[in-house]
């Protein structure tokens, strides 16, 4: 646990002064916000030409098939590659955040799940272990991640690989049952699609900290005085919830 900072005090007054200014600028950051979001929805729609297929439950499925129905796609990317043992546990917490969301999206005409690229098998399994009731698609044998920049290369991760590694990262992987090499092959993200007279559009791609709002976890700590009580130094606090 980080040392609490020494802080400073004041009267309820001086309190509410500064509290009064801080909303002022949180408002600003709200309609900001706002707009940014409008901006979004008004990226242009990209095609998706490529076929990709995906192993489910239920047999295997095109893109087009996983909307269910609906018009509007989020997929989350799982770290979750062939050589890993259980999911990433950044990406844990994120399911976590998810995985209650699926029933309030559908009443919204969007379909939420996960997609990784180990074995559906193996997904299945850890799925039961965190309880989580999302589904969760393998795009094992696609090029799904890979044209979306969310699996790179051995070439293209030797400078990384080269340099210094951080205690997270060591961590991370030795949490995965993988290697540093197999662990960051995989990242994040989270891309979003329209179905629109048969044709699906990808509208929008984020990763790193474009995550955050799906990581409720932070928002909330942003709000303590210790905040976020991170290190780039000591690896990162995070653990399958039923690790710690």
């Amino acid at each position: 646990m980080g040392v609490m900072v020494q802080p400073r005090i004041g009267t309820q007054e001086e309190w509410q002064a500064e509290r009064e200014e801080l909303l002022k600028e949180e408002k600003e950051l709200v309609h900001r916000g706002d707009e940014l979001a409008r901006k979004r929805r008004e990226l242009p729609w990209v095609p998706v030409e490529k076929q990709y297929t995906f192993d489910t439950s239920e047999g295997t499925k095109t893109l087009a098939d996983l909307f269910d129905g609906r018009s509007q796609l989020l997929v989350y990317h799982f770290m979750f590659g062939p050589p890993y043992e259980t999911g990433c546990p950044v990406c844990c917490s994120i399911a976590d955040t998810l995985d209650p969301q699926v029933v309030h999206l559908k009443a919204r005409d969007t379909t939420l799940l996960l997609a990784s690229r180990a074995p559906l098998e193996k997904l299945v399994a850890f799925r039961k272990r965190m309880g989580w009731d999302i589904k969760w698609v393998s795009s094992n044998g696609s090029d799904f991640n890979r044209d979306l920049g969310f699996l790179r290369t051995a070439q293209e991760l030797k400078p990384f690989l080269e340099g210094d590694i951080s205690a997270t990262v060591e961590q991370n992987a030795r949490m995965c049952g993988t290697d540093v090499a197999g662990y960051v092959s995989e990242g994040p993200g989270m891309s979003v699609y329209a179905l629109s007279e048969e044709v699906v559009y990808r509208t929008y791609v984020t990763t790193a900290r474009g995550l955050e709002p799906a990581m409720a976890y932070y928002g909330l700590l942003d709000r303590t005085p210790k905040g976020r009580d991170e290190s780039t130094v000591d690896p990162l606090w995070i653990r399958r919830h039923d690790e710690y």
